[in-house]
């Protein structure tokens, strides 16, 4: 529990992962404006907010009180605090949670928070890794997240599943052509945002997904190049095999033949998926590897730890 129950200011940026950081023990005051766009959701959506969550519009923002301001994205950080909060509000403890990797140059970006007052959270060591974090203090908070107990890996449906989202849109960092590849000789169904225009069945509810993906026979991650998603670690919560590239932080994740399979040669890739497709049995016993991997390492339990840490650090 925390030294003092504290409020704090933050943005709308991934519903699963801020879901996740409300299990952190303090009050969560989440920007919105009536339109509800991008990064001004408040507390909308149909994941189960807690009470420790409230909407804070932003016409009322500089009326209220907080302890620290959690910014997730450049332009939050660049440009809306000075045009939404008080000089008063943008002196309080802050923190950035950067959540991808450099997307200019992969290992010659400079972070653009550089302030000696700011504390800086990636959410993944290799994230770490790339980023010039310069001046400014950092650390790594992996990722945590809340399972279903009720929720466990069947695989009856023999094909992989990807899930994610504008995957056609975001191109090959996203691995579009990969998983167009790999799709013409390997059943495999897409979810996520606008997955129809790659052919996909489209976006399925949060709170449906673990149930969702538990039925198919392994989870496929094109991926090439981003953090590492929530969606891998929720399917290996509920004890998915892996397959995916063996690139950014997915290589510390995956032991290949234990808890599912990395790898950069994608013929490797299909070879692992025909053998899942055809061993239901082989799939069972990686994807409870996985489920045994995940809930020691991805636990909320030290994930809401090292959030309390992060906070009081810079709160202190």
């Amino acid at each position: 529990m925390p030294r003092k129950r504290l409020r704090i200011l933050t943005w709308h940026v991934h519903g699963n992962y801020l879901y996740y950081l409300s299990q952190v023990p303090h009050d969560w005051f989440v920007l919105s404006k009536p339109e509800l766009p991008p990064g001004y959701a408040g507390r909308s959506g149909r994941l189960p907010w807690g009470v420790n969550v409230h909407d804070m519009p932003v016409a009322d923002v500089q009326r209220h009180s907080f302890d620290c301001i959690v910014f997730q994205k450049r332009e939050h950080y660049a440009q809306d605090q000075h045009q939404i909060l008080t000089e008063a509000q943008r002196r309080l403890p802050r923190i950035y949670l950067e959540h991808d990797p450099p997307q200019e140059h992969p290992t010659n970006t400079r972070h653009p928070v550089q302030d000696t007052q700011t504390l800086l959270v990636h959410v993944t060591h290799f994230n770490a890794l790339m980023w010039d974090s310069g001046v400014t203090p950092n650390r790594v908070i992996e990722h945590g997240v809340v399972m279903p107990d009720a929720v466990r890996y069947t695989g009856e449906i023999e094909r992989g599943i990807a899930v994610v989202n504008h995957l056609q849109r975001r191109g090959r960092r996203l691995g579009a052509d990969i998983y167009a590849e790999v799709s013409a000789q390997v059943p495999l169904t897409l979810i996520g945002m606008d997955a129809e225009t790659a052919g996909g069945l489209g976006e399925v509810r949060n709170v449906e997904l673990p149930a969702f993906v538990a039925r198919y026979r392994f989870l496929f991650n094109p991926i090439r190049y981003t953090s590492l998603g929530l969606a891998v670690v929720e399917a290996m919560m509920v004890g998915s095999p892996i397959v995916a590239l063996a690139t950014t932080e997915m290589p510390t994740v995956i032991a290949n033949r234990v808890n599912g399979f990395a790898a950069t040669n994608v013929a490797e890739l299909i070879a692992v998926m025909r053998e899942l497709l055809a061993a239901p049995a082989l799939a069972r016993q990686w994807g409870e590897a996985s489920r045994r991997y995940a809930r020691q390492r991805f636990g909320i339990g030290r994930f809401v730890d090292d959030w309390l840490a992060a906070i009081d650090e810079v709160t202190s």
